[in-house]
């Protein structure tokens, strides 16, 4: 249950200027050097001119200002970026962050209310003050920061030191969208300061206006103390950088080597030569600068070195304004400069990329639009969109991108931020659908780390991490493939497969390849050759997680024998489909009708042990391609079903991990449809809503939205690589997509089925589905889906909850 107040939508209210800065006049430095009080006169009666602007633009519902809500969009402005920030812990919520940035963008710069690592995101709702703005490339709450850059406002004094510049602030100050956010700051010596922040995928756009404050000036931070791990916040590293200042350019440029998860690489891939770089360039002169070091200020010192590393630009006393644009690279300084002049080049007002970025997302979110959703729904639905868009995100830099598997640039396409444990459940499938025009270069992608270090990613972050489980790049290739992709190297493609499901890890059959550890090369499929390959499960006394492994690796068995059947190899694709369906029940234990692990001899390892994220109910019905095969070993349909009822009703699923996101659709392949429509409804109920607490777990990349989406829709990729979904119950009485892949319309009409949560009938195309399974064939190239609703439970696919 929610708190008091907590299932109120954060008020995101605050007016957005409406070009105030650019437009004032201003006045000289000369006309009033010689009085301090007309000085403070003039600043302070331009600030309130531009707070009456901003005042002017506040409109109904506390959206955005004229300025920043163009092009119109329905779907843009119900996208709430706060939704899954909240949470008491780091598992307590969502994980995400009100970021502003375009699809799919190289950095996303958001306000800084904490020093972030792994298990900490820049920005938490509860805070009550800012320390800066960040272009973060931290890619989800438990992975590690990556070459940002900060750019923090002050005036008087400078205050280079995370916990010196924090400047108050009230979410009732706040703007926050898609594409632009804004905040009015309490500077520290007095007076205020209003920030707003759009980007673009390389580039951050930043103004700064002051009102009433002294000196104004503009931090940019290249180094920090790093925190590493997540267990212990002294745990420390000083990464070293660089910067630069060039007042004649209005610059400040420089480096942060700074990356959290170096500790989890692989040993044979140390990305030794990686650093992000950035470079800041201004539109108002330098009165004055200097370079921070730890906390020690050097007036008019042009450049500097090493850890704790900031430079400041300081302005005329009466200025009221200041643009800064932000350009980050993974490649050098120069290519950041070129991407600054290529994204936001001089003279192009915030306005602008603010409305450049707010288009992006609305050629993708205005793609889907819902008749019957409520606001909240809609809130949702749409800000679960926006989640799902985000990664991976791109490397690349106009043809040119930094690989850390061999320390070299290359000319290609490339993607970072590879949940793929997570994602290859159902936020893959959302990418193909909705975002088809990405998939060939993020398959290349994959096949590039593959040829440049050696295997495909498991969780990428700049590189290889280690993270998870299993080699599920294998089911977004196969997945890929299936559904008609082409345009990366498929030879390749295949070689990488084929040498996840054969080649082990070095050292399998001695090291323990556990979560996060450190100091071990690629973990790829830990216990291959130790007991996998040989007996059918990964040995409990060899690996860590190893029921899970057994599990994990003969789905990505499966999905190596797609791909090769799509490939015409028939002698692969017999041998990994015998071993995927064999290899699935070697730990189903008869006696208790549980997966459980066991040891390298054969034994029982122990209800309790061997799981990723997840325990014996959530993965004993992990059997996501033979289904069949655990209904049968369950004593049937009724057996099954009951099984399920017990999972359900006893409390067992956790909705907050992904491991049970699949479960609720398996009643409806056991004859029992309308119990999946009754489960889906109440677990979207309770796990999703429009506020900071809007996740009950960790977006992870898309995953938890993309559950939301599909479901909401009216089925799910229960097997990614079958090519078909499962039916549901759709939330709306009528969702139109526009698919990007052939232009044409996939219209879902559900009349009634915002009250009615039941299925009486399914017709697809005008033919009559009896079965609750649609074929991605039968959607990918638009058509209609037209079921009819009840309010109480139907036979239609329930045949045993009917006999019953």
């Amino acid at each position: 249950m929610a708190k008091s107040g907590e299932n109120e939508k954060p008020r995101m209210h605050d007016a957005a200027r409406d070009g105030a800065g650019p437009d004032i006049p201003q006045t000289t430095g000369s006309a009033v050097a010689n009085s301090s009080t007309l000085t403070t006169s003039l600043r302070g009666l331009v600030g309130l001119i531009a707070l009456l602007c901003s005042l002017y633009m506040v409109t109904p519902g506390n959206r955005l200002a004229p300025n920043f809500n163009e092009p119109r969009s329905d779907a843009v402005d119900h996208v709430n970026p706060l939704i899954g920030n909240g949470g008491d812990s780091p598992n307590g919520s969502g994980g995400m962050i009100p970021s502003t940035a375009p699809p799919f963008a190289m950095t996303r710069w958001v306000a800084q209310t904490r020093v972030n690592f792994v298990s900490v995101t820049p920005y938490n709702y509860t805070d009550t003050s800012i320390h800066g703005f960040q272009g973060t490339h931290q890619p989800a709450i438990w992975m590690g920061e990556s070459g940002q850059v900060t750019v923090s406002p002050g005036a008087g004094n400078v205050r280079s030191k995370f916990e010196d510049r924090g400047m108050a602030f009230s979410h009732e100050g706040e703007v926050v969208s898609a594409s632009y956010y804004s905040v009015e700051l309490e500077a520290t010596e007095g007076g205020k300061i209003f920030a707003e922040q759009t980007a673009t995928s390389r580039v951050g756009h930043l103004r700064f206006t002051f009102t009433n404050t002294n000196t104004p000036y503009v931090l940019v931070e290249a180094t920090r103390a790093s925190v590493i791990g997540s267990s212990n916040p002294n745990n420390l590293t000083y990464p070293e950088g660089s910067i630069v200042i060039d007042p004649n350019h209005l610059e400040i440029c420089g480096s942060n080597p700074e990356r959290q998860d170096y500790i989890i690489a692989p040993t044979s891939t140390l990305a030794t030569k990686w650093s992000g770089y950035f470079c800041a360039r201004f539109d108002q002169p330098f009165a004055s600068w200097g370079i921070a070091q730890n906390g020690s200020v050097a007036q008019n010192q042009r450049s500097g070195a090493g850890a704790m590393l900031s430079a400041y630009a300081a302005f005329n006393p009466t200025l009221t304004w200041v643009n800064v644009r932000v350009a980050v690279s993974f490649i050098s300084i120069d290519q950041a400069r070129q991407n600054l002049e290529t994204e936001i080049p001089d003279g192009q007002s915030l306005e602008e990329t603010a409305r450049n970025t707010r288009a992006a997302w609305a050629e993708k979110l205005d793609r889907i639009k819902l008749v019957g959703a409520t606001k909240e729904q809609k809130e949702i639905f749409y800000t679960g969109f926006f989640h799902t868009l985000q990664y991976p995100y791109e490397q690349d830099e106009y043809g040119r991108y930094y690989s850390g598997y061999d320390d070299s640039i290359h000319e290609g396409i490339s993607y970072t931020g590879y949940s793929i444990w997570d994602t290859y459940r159902a936020a893959w499938a959302w990418l193909i659908l909705l975002a088809p025009e990405r998939i060939p270069g993020m398959v290349q992608s994959m096949i590039q780390d593959y040829t440049e270090g050696g295997w495909l990613p498991m969780w990428k972050n700049i590189i290889e991490t280690n993270i998870m489980v299993a080699t599920h790049a294998d089911s977004l290739v196969a997945e890929a493939v299936l559904k008609g992709f082409t345009g990366f190297h498929l030879d390749a493609a295949w070689d990488a497969v084929y040498k996840d499901a054969t080649v082990p890890p070095l050292d399998d059959t001695t090291t323990l390849y556990g979560d996060r550890e450190e100091f071990v090369d690629y973990e790829v499929r830990a216990g291959l050759s130790s007991v996998y390959r040989q007996k059918g499960w990964v040995a409990d006394d060899i690996h860590t997680e190893s029921a899970s492994r057994t599990l994990d690796y003969s789905y990505d068995d499966f999905a190596v024998s797609v791909l090769a059947g799509l490939l015409n190899k028939t002698s692969e694709q017999v041998f990994f489909r015998e071993r995927a369906m064999k290899n699935l029940f070697t730990i189903f234990n008869p006696t208790t009708g549980f997966m459980e692990a066991r040891n390298a001899n054969g034994t029982w390892a122990g209800p309790d042990n061997g799981w990723t994220e997840g325990d014996k109910w959530a993965y004993t019905f992990d059997v996501v391609h033979d289904v069949p095969g655990l209904i049968k070993r369950k004593g049937g349909n009724k057996s099954f079903v009951e099984f399920l009822d017990e999972h359900f009703d006893g409390g067992h699923n956790d909705h907050t991990n992904e491991p049970s996101h699949h479960i609720p659709y398996l009643y409806s392949l056991a004859s029992a449809a309308s119990k999946t429509q009754t489960r889906v409804r109440e677990i979207a109920e309770s796990n999703y809503n429009a506020t900071v607490n809007g996740l009950s777990g960790n977006e992870d990349c898309g995953q938890m939205s993309a559950w939301y989406l599909f479901t909401a829709l009216g089925f799910y990729p229960v097997n990614p690589v079958s090519g078909e979904y499962v039916v549901g119950s759709p939330f709306f009485d009528m969702v139109s997509i526009d698919l990007p892949s052939s232009g044409n319309k996939l219209d879902i009409v559900s009349p009634g089925a915002t009250s009615k949560p039941y299925v009486h009938s399914l017709s697809v195309n005008g033919r009559d589905v009896e079965q609750p399974i649609i074929r991605h064939d039968q959607i990918a190239q638009g058509g209609v889906l037209s079921f009819q609703m009840r309010d109480t439970p139907q036979s239609w696919a329930s045949e045993l909850t009917f006999q019953q």
